[in-house]
């Protein structure tokens, strides 16, 4: 957790000073960790709130940057993956449960995101899903987040 967290900082330094190029790198490092360790933490929140802010963090630079629909896909990725978790019965209890009790804030992220942006063909499919009450179709209509490297 350390590791994410010297990433993540050096990234928000690097975001504050409007050096992109550096934060994105140290972001995407973060979210790779994350999701390397992500069964691996002790503790499954802390394990799922990595992701979530590794992700969350990657969409406020794609819109720093100009570049919505990144935004778009960072957001939705996240919650997607949340889902899948959930739906996971090889992942411990404690896991799928902070992936629900995190799934929350995701989920309003992608609604706060297309009233203040646009739709994407990604957010309707989600939130298409979504509304009609498949979460299990939500989790399977994009497969596995990219892995970054």
């Amino acid at each position: 957790m350390e590791q994410w967290q010297r990433l993540i900082a050096a990234a928000n330094r690097y975001f504050a000073a409007g050096r992109w190029v550096e934060a994105r790198e140290q972001y995407l490092q973060a979210l790779a960790l994350a999701q390397v360790l992500f069964e691996r933490w002790r503790d499954a929140d802390a394990a799922v709130a990595a992701l979530v802010v590794s992700q969350h963090n990657l969409a406020d630079l794609q819109l720093a940057i100009g570049h919505p629909e990144g935004a778009a896909e960072h957001l939705c990725a996240c919650h997607e993956h949340l889902l899948r978790c959930m739906a996971a019965e090889h992942l411990a209890p404690a896991l799928r449960q902070a992936a629900m009790n995190h799934s929350r804030r995701t989920y309003a992220s992608v609604l706060n995101f297309v009233a203040e942006h646009v739709a994407y063909p990604r957010t309707d499919r989600l939130l298409d899903a979504q509304a009609s009450g498949d979460a299990s179709t939500a989790a399977r209509l994009v497969p596995a987040p990219r892995q970054y490297h």
